[in-house]
Order: structure tokens, then C-alpha cells, then sequence
């Protein structure tokens, strides 16, 4: 490879459908680059976020990541998290232990394990542990506010919107169905200021599909600004890692194993497995990935 040039993918995550899902740039042989570059880099792909592979200082890891958006760093995000996993297999990584990955990142080390269903991924789909989350539950005097941002009288208040930080934090609320959900057209000024003073940087708004529907749950997720950028995220491994949390804390599971669709709204097609492992307590967030763009990153 010329001098200056390091390997490079782009891949689309929650799919196997190329443009369906959510991009992410993944920088391979990352250790000689600063913080100042990486960041530089992220400015310029414009992607909701860019990671970059180093080598792991912990020795039970696989793998580093660092992850940035086009503004800053975050310790921890869902779907760099599987893009960069299957970038680094299709790049002939072997892992450590057959079927899973430990990956290193802001927020410790992340588990990851192979899964082969509802996968178009020549490497099988992939999911991620949810990292522990703090639940925080919105005040009831801010439920009017919550009300008059989203400009929607269909929030279901009996699941109490929380906030919950795994390392992104989301503003969780569910409305009354995935049709309300997809209706949305909050007032972004002031949902963003409501965002803010719960500590949170997003919404992530979900809302129950029929029996029949493509999927349990339809989800959007809003980016208020923070380390998150601003508008909406076309399918977010963090959110629905930090909604599955809540479901269960909430003892709304709607049982071991369920789907979440993303994207809708914007012409995507996302999908996300969650799983409830039960026996390990543990919550696994998965989906495919396809790589788009596979070649090499010319350096300044």
C-alpha cells in the first residue's frame, strides 16, 4: 500500500441491503493517528459516526475502537460497533474465540457473539452485549413539555419516558403505535431544549407494530446536537440497546426475542434483533452488515 494510505471500508449496518441501513466509515491501522486526526477525518466522511482500529491495550480484547461523530468522541455507539466487527472479519481477522469478539472502547470492553438468522452477511450478523445503562425517569412536570415538543397527544405515559445514558444518552418514549411514531414532527427547538435538560443529547421514540406488522416495535431516534450531530439517525444500536434495557426494567419485554424496525421515515430499511439472555443477564442488540465501499484512505 503507498505510503500514507491507510485500509478503509464504508458499510452499511442493520442490513444486507446496501443503502438500507446506517453507513459508518471504519479507518483500519489507526495507532499513528491523534485525536486531532481521527476527529479531522470524521469532520470530512460526514457520517453520523467514523471508528478507527487500534490495538487493544487490554489483553482480553480483540480489538480497540475509537468512535467519533463529525463534532467529538463517543465512548460507546451500537451500530460502529457491529460495522466495525464486520469490517475487521472481512478484513480476515480471526477472532481470539471462535463466534465472539471483545471489544475494547471508551466504555470497557463489549462482548460480541455470531448469530446466523435473518442474515445476508457472508460473516453471519453479528450482536453486541448492551452495556450496563443508568435509567433516570423524566419528572411528570416535564410530561406537558414532552407533550408540546413532539406535537403529538399519543405519548403513552403509563411506560414513564426515562433517560438512559449506556454510554449514548437517549430520552426513551413510547407512543401508542408504530403509526403515531411515524407521524411525528416535533418542534425541534424546543424538544431539543427538553433533550438537554435531562442530560441527554437524542430521542429515541418507539411505538408497538400489530401482530402482523414487519416488526415489534417501530423506532425513530432524533439527534439534538451534543456528541450526537443533529437530525435524524437512520438506525441506532445504542437507542435500541438502552430500549430493550428499559423494557425490561420496566417489565414491558414483550418476550425473549424481539424485532425493531428503523429508518422508515427517512427510506430505510433497518432491522434489529434483540435478544434477552436470561441465565448470563444479558441483552443482545444484532443485525447484518454490508460493506459498500472497500479500499484504501489517502492521508493529509
Amino acid at each position: 500500500m503507498p505510503a500514507n494510505t491507510v485500509r478503509f471500508k464504508q458499510v452499511d449496518v442493520f442490513t444486507s441491503v446496501p443503502f438500507k441501513g446506517n453507513p459508518l466509515a471504519v479507518i483500519f491501522d489507526a495507532d499513528a493517528l491523534s485525536a486531532d486526526q481521527m476527529q479531522a477525518i470524521a469532520h470530512w466522511t460526514n457520517l453520523s459516526e467514523t471508528t478507527f482500529l487500534l490495538k487493544p491495550t487490554d489483553a482480553a480484547a480483540d480489538y480497540r475502537v475509537r468512535i467519533f461523530t463529525t463534532h467529538g468522541e463517543l465512548p460507546f455507539a451500537g451500530h460502529p460497533t457491529l460495522g466495525t466487527a464486520h469490517a475487521l472479519l472481512e478484513s480476515g481477522y480471526q477472532p481470539k474465540q471462535p463466534g465472539k469478539l471483545v471489544q475494547q472502547c471508551g466504555v470497557g470492553l463489549v462482548e460480541l457473539q455470531a448469530i446466523h438468522e435473518d442474515s445476508g452477511d457472508a460473516h453471519g450478523a453479528w450482536a453486541f452485549a448492551a452495556p450496563p445503562a443508568r435509567i433516570t425517569p423524566l419528572p411528570e412536570q416535564q410530561y406537558a413539555a414532552l407533550s408540546t415538543a413532539l406535537r403529538s397527544d399519543a405519548i403513552d405515559f403509563s411506560a414513564p419516558p426515562c433517560a438512559v445514558d449506556n454510554g449514548a444518552p437517549w430520552l426513551v418514549v413510547r407512543v401508542n403505535s408504530a403509526r403515531e411514531c411515524l407521524a411525528l414532527e416535533p418542534e425541534a427547538a424546543t424538544l431539543a431544549e427538553l433533550v438537554h435538560s435531562v442530560g441527554t443529547h437524542g430521542l429515541a421514540v418507539y411505538g408497538p407494530h400489530d401482530a402482523d406488522g414487519p416488526a415489534t416495535f417501530e423506532v425513530r431516534c432524533l439527534m439534538m446536537g451534543g456528541g450526537f450531530g443533529v437530525g435524524e439517525d437512520p438506525v441506532t444500536g445504542s437507542a435500541n440497546a438502552a430500549l430493550a434495557g428499559l423494557l425490561s426494567a420496566q417489565h414491558l419485554r414483550p418476550a425473549a426475542r424481539y424485532t425493531a424496525r428503523q429508518g422508515t421515515a427517512l427510506g430505510r430499511a433497518g432491522k434489529i434483533v434483540v435478544r434477552y439472555d436470561d441465565t448470563n443477564g444479558k441483552t443482545w442488540i444484532g443485525g447484518s452488515s454490508v460493506t459498500v465501499v472497500d479500499g484504501s484512505f489517502r492521508m493529509p
